[in-house]
């Protein structure tokens, strides 16, 4: 009976250690909540920046229309006649494109033209395109960087010269006959009505 007695009475104050130990827990959990809140305001109030700079990584990115190859001229004649800077590209061991350079500035055509040399690709206005073949055969391209459309190629070949100087005298000697055949072209535009009228003595009316 004692032990039985005994256990009855220790039955509620062990209830009552429970009680307490859960409300010692859930005041230790709310601490820490409370704490983790206020160190998050603390940082977001010294570092506003790093705030608004994961607010617009998160923002969609705009895309702004870029322009295609159609909105650009595609007239080989008006891109060969307002061409200037020229970029030179070879893949050939034999042949560099310091060489090609060099053949084509020492040309007359080069300054009568007013043209210029650039390494850098992207400020082009045409690329002059050499690349081995077969044997001795060499072909060239005359490439539109931003339509990428090809204005002019050929063949020729090692034998009888130098790759270099075939290159430079074809290639400049296109650019020329079409700025020459646009002069002429803007001097019959420019000629008179009364260019082509004759003198009335010789339709015979006097």
């Amino acid at each position: 009976m004692n032990y039985y007695s005994r256990a009855r009475r220790a039955r509620p104050a062990a209830h009552v250690v429970r009680c307490c130990l859960l409300v010692l827990v859930g005041l230790i959990c709310s601490r820490v909540t409370l704490a983790q809140q206020i160190e998050t305001s603390i940082s977001k109030d010294a570092n506003p920046h790093a705030v608004a700079g994961k607010a617009r990584e998160s923002s969609p990115a705009v895309m702004t229309p870029t322009p295609n190859a159609s909105s650009v001229t595609a007239d080989p004649e008006a891109i060969v006649r307002s061409a200037k800077v020229i970029y030179v590209r070879s893949n050939s061991l034999l042949v560099g494109a310091s060489v090609v350079e060099d053949k084509l500035q020492k040309r007359s055509e080069f300054q009568q033209l007013g043209l210029s040399i650039t390494r850098d690709e992207s400020a082009a206005d045409l690329i002059l395109e050499l690349r081995h073949d077969l044997f001795t055969m060499y072909v060239f391209s005359v490439i539109e960087p931003r339509t990428q459309l090809v204005i002019m190629s050929g063949k020729l070949s090692s034998l009888g010269g130098t790759v270099a100087g075939k290159v430079a005298k074809r290639f400049l000697k296109r650019l020329l006959q079409a700025r020459q055949g646009q002069n002429s072209e803007q001097k019959r535009s420019g000629r008179s009505i009364a260019d082509f009228q004759l003198p009335i003595a010789d339709l015979g009316l006097d």
